[in-house]
């Protein structure tokens, strides 16, 4: 087995190269650069010279992969996303051409999955779902310890799944429109962005997850178990559709105090007939899991 490897996470913001080593694939080094704004291929350059950097501080070349946000197309590798200039290009193809050697591109969530499947707080279970709940919603699904073929390249979009109506009935909830161009997107209440628009409807004012839970007041309190409520729909779809060993909570929501047994909680008695709910645990490896779970990926296809 390769004893280094290197992952690349592309982000709306910076784009970071982290080197890993180990079995157990620890983070031995990392560098973050600020993602261009000038296009398409700034950001390739920019690539680049994180590719080059790792293999730097590796002392020679080491199997790369690459996470991404949006779709991947694994028909064509081209690739879609709203906040990177990536879209309409086969991203990965042309990146091996840069560096002269294979690199693997995965959606940012089912890299996340796949980095908690292995070796994370996804380990021991045949099915994990990777629920990243940050400034919007995104998941990865990860079977057996592989990434499931996707027909479309879709990764399990679940934050633009609709809210139901009994849910915006029961708190009260206008139909808040998305960036996807849809209305009641999941995201627009679940995830950090949406824990604010929740505090501003109910509180007038735009508060965090982790406002909320320092104040622990009883208004705090009550927009949070409005949030758990709604977030518990998008746990029961996803054990409807999927019904996963165990769901893994990634993303800056996921770092509130006790979020998984809050979820646990909101997720109890609402599952289908008499099936048992999945576990639900927060992720091991964290912010670092995007990174991570591309370069186990490049590593497994090197060796």
């Amino acid at each position: 087995m390769t004893a280094l490897c290197g992952g690349i996470d592309l982000g709306g913001t910076k784009i970071e190269a982290r080197l890993f080593a180990g079995p157990h694939a620890e983070t031995r080094d990392v560098r973050r650069v600020p993602t261009p704004t000038g296009g398409f291929e700034a950001m390739m350059d920019a690539l680049v010279a994180q590719a080059s950097w790792l293999d730097g501080v590796a002392d020679g070349p080491v199997a790369i992969g690459l996470a991404v946000p949006g779709i991947v197309d694994p028909a064509t590798g081209v690739c879609f996303a709203a906040n990177v200039p990536s879209s309409g290009r086969a991203l990965g193809p042309m990146l091996s051409d840069r560096v002269s050697r294979p690199v693997p591109v995965v959606n940012d969530c089912m890299a996340f999955a796949y980095s908690e499947a292995h070796g994370g707080a996804g380990e021991g279970v045949e099915t994990v779902m990777g629920l990243v709940l940050g400034t919007g919603v995104g998941g990865g699904f990860c079977v057996g310890g592989r990434l499931p073929y996707r027909h479309a390249g879709l990764a399990v979009e679940v934050g633009h799944l609709g809210l139901p109506a009994r849910a915006l009935a029961r708190h009260d909830l206008p139909l808040w429109p998305c960036g996807c161009g849809r209305d009641g997107c999941l995201e627009r209440y679940i995830s950090g962005t949406g824990i604010a628009n929740l505090a501003e409807h109910r509180l007038g004012e735009r508060l965090s997850a982790e406002l909320l839970a320092a104040r622990a007041n009883a208004d705090a309190c009550a927009v949070l178990d409005v949030w758990a409520d709604l977030a518990a729909e998008a746990l029961d779809a996803i054990q409807i559709m999927l019904d996963p060993d165990r769901i893994v909570l990634g993303g800056g929501v996921s770092n509130m105090p006790g979020v998984a047994g809050r979820l646990t909680d909101a997720l109890s008695g609402r599952t289908l007939g008499s099936a048992r709910p999945p576990d639900i645990r927060t992720a091991r490896h964290g912010d670092t899991s995007g990174a991570r779970g591309a370069a186990l990926i490049a590593r497994d296809a090197w060796t």
